[in-house]
């Protein structure tokens, strides 16, 4: 039964339906089943209010919605878009520099925003014109704009770092609860994105050095612009006044959490406030756009807790049906022990990335296998990255990634489907080799929070 809920779960949402209410729905339309055959205890079904009343109270997850609020303030008041032309004019006079502007600019607008889609679409709109009209690959410009945008899930401050984080902190106390540490560490936030500095800023450097390679190989698909600008008083006052802003606020937000100075929640709140501030010294901020804002910030909160409250009632159903034991069973039953369950898991991640959001396999999927992996000895802040790194390409894979709808949303008739396809290719194998060098040295990720945090 634990299976075929499984499954039929994953069928639903195929369909196309709410991801949020299939997870209750499907899984209570289980739980009366198997009231009716014998096979579910329906009392388990009374500690439902205390769960979700633990959802909805959870400190840690009160700084999703001031992150969105930033990320979406940072999208609306044009910041990005300044930031954009400044930098194309720095780094336009050199062959292929638009791209690296593309890529600088990106991750910014990532570490701002930690939202995928609002990155994708920004740059997609602001960027991907201007590439074309140079002469640029638009293969290789679609591609570059997609895993761009993918950075928000590894970049701190990430909305997916958060979510984990919470995630990962409860399964971490439940491994060690089940090894007989009844003093249990944890988990935080904050060491996730300690340890997701290094390996994030090492996939931008990857993703420089291959469009190095491209350039080397075929020049003529990456032109220099040809209108230079001189470095004149102006201009350098220019970049400062588009590039201060929004690395300030990351410092802000990124130092704070990282120096202990405040918590996850504290942090958010300072960058809401941030944002609002730039947004009001650069007169972008109307009251028009603060409602829209606001409307957008309350939308995209409402759907990420109700996916958890429906991933709670999902993963209650599924335990009650003996999942959990099934699960543990078959990991200590796998070729290879724990190498072996961590390979089937990223496996599993993955292909679910075809389908489902970050935040239902963060909530629904993660739940379910990280306390065994962890109580079979994988460090909390490696497996907690290289999910998060594992999620990202998902965004990236053809034909079901999420970056590549939300490009073709915005691209209309300057690219086809098959190019963005062809053109992010490359970027998921960069991705994977990322995931195969973090294997191999997790010191990677393990070194940055061990150094801050002891």
């Amino acid at each position: 039964m634990a299976i075929l809920l499984f499954l039929v779960v994953c069928l639903v949402l195929m369909l196309g339906y709410p991801v949020a209410l299939t997870l209750a729905g499907v899984a209570l339309m289980f739980a009366g089943i198997g009231e009716l055959t014998g096979t579910f205890d329906s009392s388990l079904l009374g500690v439902l209010p205390n769960r979700l009343y633990g959802v909805i109270n959870n400190p840690i997850l009160m700084a999703v919605p001031l992150f969105v609020f930033m990320g979406v303030v940072l999208e609306k008041s044009k910041v990005a878009e300044q930031l954009l032309t400044s930098m194309a004019e720095l780094f336009g006079r050199f062959r292929g520099g638009l791209i690296f502007s593309v890529f600088f600019v990106g991750m910014l607008l990532a570490a701002s925003t930690g939202i995928v889609g609002a990155t994708v679409v920004t740059m997609g709109l602001m960027s991907l014109p201007s590439l074309l009209k140079r002469g640029y690959d638009p293969a290789f410009s679609a591609g570059a704009i997609c895993a761009t945008g993918t950075l928000g899930q590894i970049i701190p401050p990430s909305i997916a770092l958060v979510l984990l984080g919470d995630v990962l902190s409860n399964a971490y106390q439940q491994a060690q609860l089940k090894m007989g540490i009844f003093s249990p560490k944890s988990v935080s936030v904050g060491d996730l994105f300690a340890g997701a500095l290094i390996p994030g800023l090492l996939l931008l450097v990857m993703y420089c050095l291959y469009t190095l390679i491209l350039i080397k190989r075929k020049p003529d698909q990456f032109p220099a612009v040809l209108e230079k600008r001189s470095i004149d008083l102006s201009f350098v006052i220019q970049t400062i006044n588009a590039l201060v802003p929004p690395l300030l606020l990351i410092f802000l937000v990124l130092g704070s959490i990282l120096l202990g100075i405040a918590t996850p929640t504290e942090a958010a709140s300072v960058g809401a406030f941030g944002a609002l501030m730039i947004a009001l010294v650069k007169r972008q901020m109307t009251l028009s756009l603060l409602k829209e804002v606001m409307l957008s910030t309350t939308k995209i909160t409402s759907m990420v807790f109700l996916i958890l409250i429906g991933a709670s009632i999902f993963s209650l159903v599924f335990r009650g049906f003996g999942g959990e034991v099934l699960i543990h069973d078959l990991f200590h039953n796998m070729p290879g022990g724990l190498i072996g369950a961590t390979l089937l898991v990223m496996l599993v991640i993955f292909l679910l990335g075809f389908i489902l959001d970050f935040i239902e396999i963060t909530f629904v999927v993660v739940p379910l296998v990280a306390p065994i992996l962890l109580a079979m000895g994988l460090d909390p802040i490696w497996l907690g990255i290289m999910i998060a790194v594992n999620l990202q390409t998902s965004f990236l894979t053809p034909p079901f990634g999420f970056a590549l709808f939300y490009l073709r949303g915005v691209s209309k008739e300057l690219v086809s489907s098959s190019q963005i396809y062809k053109g992010v290719i490359p970027f998921v194998g960069i991705q994977l080799l990322l995931m195969l060098i973090l294997s191999i040295w997790p010191e990677l990720i393990t070194w940055l929070p061990s150094q801050i945090y002891g």
